[in-house]
């Protein structure tokens, strides 16, 4: 039988390719690159390497390796046909080789071939899988050389029923029934005294592997899950879903905007433990419509897209950027796209917000404690259960929440353990409220968005409806938006009238609040009259006629400007009122003719005040026209935060063949025999020497180890061609890498000249 060979001899003899997949498969092999085969091996056998590595395979996979395990190919080379015969004939050998195909891909297995007889894993295999493994439990000690198969026959219905059960699945079970002074007649009391149950604690009763061997016969694991399982799909047509993920699309746009001008009005603080308070959450909710959930998910996107951010104040809040004044302008397809990119890069959990912590106090949103890391590869990871699954005859594929969560639990068993549901239920509910989704299936800008971001925007634009230029006015002063708005009409309407409700048409009202604000906005009546008048596909009603003239006719009759800020007012009577009530003594008003008072109080306050006594004043310029003073809303400077990724980020091929050239350029030096080493200590004289060997070996045209630190501090060692030496520079030609480098000698820490 061939000698046992190490992991690392097995790496060294693969081709490059292999190895280049390899560390596309388990990219934390490759941080940082390692110097050579060993090197690689002694990562790729690390606890946390196996650990991260085991995350990524499926249920059938997992399951081959659990049997590997089983087997004791963690410590010595077993043959693949126990394997197999563990693994059950439903199995098949062909599937089982898949298996450790897989494995062996990932370096978590090597053998057979000329140098293995058999299969090995590496030795922290058995660390991070569970402690039954394969779903085996403990062999029973009273049932050592008893003919369990008769023991097992003997039972009745009721007592087969259970070690059945527990037979399915996990070898463990909880019941009450296992507690000391149980009535020895209750079935569980029997089983565990005949030894066919043995006792973990007074809740717990775990199976012996001798039992379900005999109860799963020709599958001594169980029933293996070889495929992944094939949900019942509900059709939906395409058209039908991109429709409904516009409308999702289109009013988000509409909630964002009405919780960033919510807080371009009153910045809400920031809480000592960071993020936003409940009381600031309700507030902005109520300003915008919405209920605290759905405002804490848009929060969090406005700060994912660095449309919100935390002011440098001595008492931060949370406050809109600058970057809002380019992006409420926008397309509503391109201000999509960047809400929903944020949502996919988001390394957060919004479904978080309100759960309690391990101290039994809600989680705020906004706040550090929903910080993780992963969530961008989980939300993918949950996306691609639906992407997965092609348009066929026009038609998307949707899926329940359970039968996503089903698939991935055949996929990544190991992912999301008893929050697995919770976390494909939050992240196909947000991606619905984003329009990546749409009745229940993967929109077209959905899948763009997975895909080719480049395209996501084009296709939400296809999947908006076309803008209308008209309006619906009624009797009862609501005005009817049969669809998405031209971006000027919008403007128009909304300053003009309230949006009542929103959905596929959106209705506005018109009151006297609303006209006053157009008005103050610059807005004359007759402009007013023909927006209507220009714009609506049905009359204009005469309530909506005398309201507007109503208002414009008691508005802007006092005239403000700055003095600090001047009044007046052709009515004499009405300026001679304002004078005479308490608000006048507040502003410091003193008439300076029949129709005009001054005031030390800036215009902007003048108004404010005016307005609250009860007065209707219009602020003017230096050309008597109305200018519109509302404040423009709060704005900071956007400071990128640095993201921390989940893990090692997946290096390009490029990058992957570099570190492989590197590392064959290690084995090549480790398996090179040399002359004497020398050392370099950092002297003078060992630089010196140093030079001297490097010189030697180019007028020799020999080859030279070297051990080379670069500027990353990676320390390495290589067999290179020296051709050159001066200027504080090593220039060879390194063989591995098939390429001229330059080394500078300062980082060279040893030098020997190679034996021919």
């Amino acid at each position: 039988m061939p000698a046992p060979e190490s992991l690392a001899a097995a790496l060294a003899r693969q081709p490059d390719p292999v190895l280049v997949e390899l560390l596309a498969l388990r990219p934390d092999l490759a941080v940082p690159p390692p110097a050579d085969s060993g090197v690689l091996a002694t990562r790729a056998g690390l606890r946390a390497s196996v650990s991260r590595a085991a995350d990524e395979l499926d249920a059938f996979v997992l399951t081959v390796l659990e049997a590997l395990v089983l087997a004791g190919a963690d410590a010595e080379a077993v043959d693949p046909a126990d394997v197999a015969e563990l693994l059950g004939h439903d199995v098949g050998p062909a599937r089982t080789e898949q298996g450790l195909d897989a494995l062996r891909r990932r370096a978590l297995l090597w053998g057979p071939d000329e140098h293995v007889a058999g299969v090995r894993v590496v030795p922290a295999a058995r660390e991070v899988l569970p402690r039954t493994l394969g779903r085996v439990g403990r062999p029973s000690p009273q049932l050592l050389g008893a003919d369990v198969e008769a023991l097992v026959a003997g039972l009745d219905e009721t007592r087969t029923g259970l070690l059945a059960t527990l037979a399915q699945g996990s070898p463990l079970g909880r019941t009450r029934d296992a507690a000391p002074g149980t009535p020895a007649d209750r079935p569980v009391q029997q089983l565990l005294a005949a030894g066919l149950l043995l006792p973990v604690d007074h809740q717990t009763v775990e199976l012996p592997s001798q039992v379900s061997a005999v109860i799963r016969g020709r599958n001594p694991l169980g029933s293996v899950d070889t495929a992944e399982p094939a949900p019942a799909v509900q059709p939906r047509q395409q058209d039908e879903v991109d429709s409904a993920a516009a409308g999702e699309a289109l009013e988000l746009l509409r909630h964002a905007v009405d919780l960033l001008t919510a807080l371009g009005e009153h910045p809400a603080p920031v809480l000592k433990s960071g993020g936003i308070g409940v009381r600031e959450v309700r507030r902005l909710a109520k300003a915008a419509q919405l209920d605290e959930a759905r405002t804490s998910l848009v929060l969090e996107l406005l700060v994912g897209a660095g449309l919100v951010t935390s002011d440098e104040a001595v008492d931060p809040s949370w406050t809109p950027t600058t970057a809002v004044d380019a992006w409420l302008p926008g397309e509503p397809a391109l201000r999509w796209f960047e809400l929903a990119r944020a949502w996919l890069e988001l390394p957060r959990l919004p479904g978080l917000v309100g759960r309690r912590d391990e101290r039994d106090k809600p989680l705020a949103a906004l706040s550090d404690e929903l910080r993780r890391p992963s969530a961008p590869r989980d939300r993918r990871r949950v996306l691609m259960v639906l992407g997965d699954r092609p348009l066929r005859g026009g038609r998307a594929a949707a899926l329940e929440p359970a039968d996503v969560e089903a698939v991935l639990a055949w996929r990544v068993p190991r992912w999301g353990g008893r929050g697995r549901a919770d976390l494909v239920g939050w992240m196909l509910a947000e991606a619905t409220a984003l329009g990546i989704l749409g009745r229940g299936a993967l929109s077209r800008p959905g899948r763009a968005l997975l895909e080719a971001p480049a395209t996501a925007t084009g296709a939400m634009a296809a999947a908006l409806p076309e803008p209308v230029d008209h309006v619906l006015v009624q009797a009862d002063l609501t005005v009817v938006a049969p669809g998405p708005l031209q971006p000027e009409l919008e403007r128009e309407i909304a300053l003009v009238a309230d949006v009542e409700s929103a959905g596929a048409a959106t209705v506005y009202r018109v009151s006297p609040g609303s006209v006053r604000r157009a008005l103050d906005a610059g807005r004359s009546a007759a402009e007013l009259h023909a927006l209507f008048a220009g714009r609506s596909r049905t009359p204009v009603p005469q309530s909506l006629t005398y309201l507007l003239d109503d208002v414009a006719r008691r508005h802007g009759r006092l005239r403000a400007g700055t003095a600090a800020a001047f009044l007046r007012c052709d009515d004499e009577a009405l300026l001679t009122e304002v004078l005479s009530s308490p608000v006048a003594a507040e502003l410091g008003l003193r008439r300076l003719a029949p129709t005009v008072a001054v005031s030390p109080a800036p215009l902007a306050e003048l108004l404010v005040a005016l307005r609250g006594a009860g007065f209707s004043p219009a602020g003017e310029d230096s050309a008597g026209d109305v200018v519109d003073l509302r404040p423009g809303g709060a704005r900071v400077a956007l400071r990128r935060a640095r993201r921390t990724p989940a893990g090692p980020s997946a290096a390009s091929a490029e990058q992957r063949e570099a570190v492989v050239r590197g590392l064959r350029a290690g084995d090549r030096a480790a398996s090179t025999t040399t002359a004497a080493r020398l050392v370099s200590d950092g002297t003078r004289a060992s630089g010196v020497a140093t030079m001297g060997v490097l010189q030697q070996a180019a007028r020799a045209r020999r080859s030279v180890w070297i051990g080379y630190v670069d500027a990353q501090g990676v320390a390495s060692q290589r067999v290179v061609d020296p051709v050159s030496v001066g200027g504080g520079v090593l220039e060879a030609f390194d063989s591995a890498a098939g390429e001229m480098r330059r080394f500078a000698l300062h980082r060279i820490t040893s030098v020997a000249l190679t034996e021919d």
